[in-house]
């Protein structure tokens, strides 16, 4: 209980004794003080608040459990104005309704000679008595913000005390009160345990985006950062109805759904979240959990018609080959045409060249939309991946299959494969230019670089490079330039002087030596591209590894 005066205390101390069972505590404040002390209340575990007049309103804007606000009684009130008309002062009554309503209503019965004046905001008393001194009132009475401001304005003050009758009368109402809270709190534990069952981290959030309820069995603290819940919580107010999103959080993938409930006008969302069991722990299992969209280089005929095909495919079911040299964008379409049509589901890369294979059969499938097969030429037991693909697809598993070199055809008529040859970039020109606009805003961003353009003569000079690794080439070519580029656009002479100092391939240096000196070159670059892997780079050179090595020797 919050007493606004210091009176009423000795009559709250009285009635406590006759609610035996009930922890009663009580303070002393007066509107903004008494707000205070119900807030620390509250935050000690109080369920009910009881006050009275202009702080009980006050503490309701406050706090979110119950607040009672004492009615007085017919007798407080006829005791009151009694003791008011015998000291014959011109005297006007000023308050909330729950005031002046009952004083009306005796002041018309008893004929008493005493005016009423109703206020719906503590703002409104001051101006109201001031106008009331200026028409010749003497003594105000009311509650204790207008006893207050009456006397700072040197007023006689008479404060409408609550007796004994009204004390109990509010203690009664909150006994019953609490009954009903009693029972819907028994009621709310029951649903509580019984969601616990399933969901073991929940948290509620109202139209606020306030949370005004978690539970976090799995975890010390809430797992989920603030940006997420903010990416969250947009969605949910786009969609209205259910979220999944899945973020990595501390090397923990949460899979966190989303739900949107309205009662009556306000809208609640419940955020469940659940701790997968870790793959990430298997090595050459990686997920790419990034929401970043990046645009893709698509002028090129070649390339529209390549990401038609692959949209289709995916859509479909289908699974997509991709075969090409390093550096033609397989795994930056994978990634594209995921995020553009995965639904919210997690993109798997599984790594042959890592990867214990045996591992595949139990390697689950939950919330997995898309996996990426990288180094599939370390394979060495197609059924088991054959299985495992037919697997992935009745669960509506996308499959890409990555590779630079050829894949058994048997394999390939088996599961039904798309093949789908990446080209160089040297057969798409038309995109260098796109990509090295986009490398520059990259780098931009990332170090500080001062170039943000490039002029045409130095896309044309990117047009007409040699790129062993394709884009890989371009897009180191680019930041190399992007760091010692001075000024704001790129210079044909900047892209030349790099490239010089960088050893990178031109045509130049293909044209310096002898035969044999620029056939040597060009294995050492097909080597490096192939990670020294002498078998692949002598695949890719069409001659034999014994010869492969005999021409090194040389």
């Amino acid at each position: 209980m919050v007493a606004p005066y210091e009176s009423m205390i000795p009559v709250i101390q009285e009635c406590i004794g006759l609610f035996p069972g009930f922890d009663i505590q009580y303070s002393l404040g007066d509107l903004n003080e008494g707000v205070k002390q119900a807030v620390q209340a509250v935050s000690n575990g109080a369920e009910i608040i009881i006050s009275r007049g202009g702080t009980a309103q006050l503490i309701k804007k406050n706090v979110r459990v119950p607040v009672l606000d004492m009615q007085l009684s017919g007798y407080d009130m006829i005791r009151s104005l009694s003791l008011a008309t015998n000291l014959e002062s011109k005297t006007a009554i000023v308050g909330f309704s729950n005031i002046t309503t009952g004083a009306q209503s005796i002041i018309d019965l008893l004929d008493l000679p005493l005016k009423v004046f109703t206020v719906a905001d503590s703002d409104e008393v001051a101006p109201l008595i001031l106008e009331l001194k200026n028409s010749g009132y003497q003594q105000i009475v009311g509650d204790v913000i207008t006893v207050k401001t009456s006397n700072a304005y040197g007023l006689k003050g008479f404060l409408i005390q609550s007796g004994k009758e009204s004390v109990m009368n509010a203690l009664e109402d909150a006994k019953l009160v609490y009954g009903y809270l009693n029972a819907k709190k028994n009621l709310m534990k029951v649903m509580e345990q019984f969601i616990l069952k399933d969901h073991q981290n929940i948290m509620i959030l109202d139209d606020k985006n306030e949370i005004i309820y978690e539970r976090w069995s799995d975890f010390q603290i809430n797992p989920i950062t603030e940006d997420d819940l903010y990416i969250l919580s947009t969605d949910l107010e786009i969609n209205k109805q259910k979220v999944t999103r899945s973020f990595m959080v501390q090397d923990n993938l949460l899979d966190v759904t989303g739900y949107c409930i309205q009662v009556g006008q306000h809208s609640f969302k419940v955020i469940v979240t659940e701790k997968t069991a870790s793959i990430l722990e298997q090595k050459g299992l990686f997920l790419d959990t990034d929401t970043t969209s990046e645009p893709i280089a698509a002028a090129s005929d070649e390339i529209r018609n390549i990401l038609n095909h692959i949209e289709n495919l995916y859509n479909n079911n289908q699974i997509i080959l991709l075969q090409g040299r390093k550096g033609t964008s397989k795994d930056f379409i994978t990634r594209y045409i995921h995020q553009r049509y995965s639904d919210e589901g997690l993109l798997l890369t599984i790594n042959f060249k890592e990867l214990d294979h045996d591992y595949l059969d139990k390697l689950p499938l939950r919330n997995i939309r898309t996996i990426r097969l990288v180094h599939p030429e370390y394979i060495d037991n197609y059924q088991k991946l054959s299985h495992f693909i037919k697997k992935c697809l009745t669960h509506h598993v996308r499959i890409f299959i990555l590779t630079e070199s050829m894949l058994p055809t048997e394999f390939i008529q088996e599961v039904k494969m798309n093949k789908i040859i990446m080209p160089d970039l040297s057969e798409r020109k038309e995109d260098i230019r796109i990509l090295a606009q986009y490398f520059i805003a990259y780098y931009n961003q990332k170090y500080g670089t001062i170039p943000v353009k490039i002029n045409s003569e130095a896309i044309q000079f990117l047009e007409n490079f040699t790129y062993p690794n394709n884009i890989d080439n371009l897009k180191n070519l680019i930041k190399q330039v992007a760091l010692n580029e001075k000024d704001y656009v790129i210079q044909k002479e900047t892209i030349e002087r790099v490239a010089t100092n960088e050893h990178l391939p031109t045509d130049v240096i293909f044209q310096q030596g002898t035969l044999k000196e620029i056939e040597k070159e060009i294995i050492k670059l097909v080597l490096k591209a192939e990670n020294n892997n002498q078998t692949r780079a002598a695949e890719r050179l069409g001659i034999n590894r014994a010869t492969l090595w005999r021409k090194l020797k040389e």
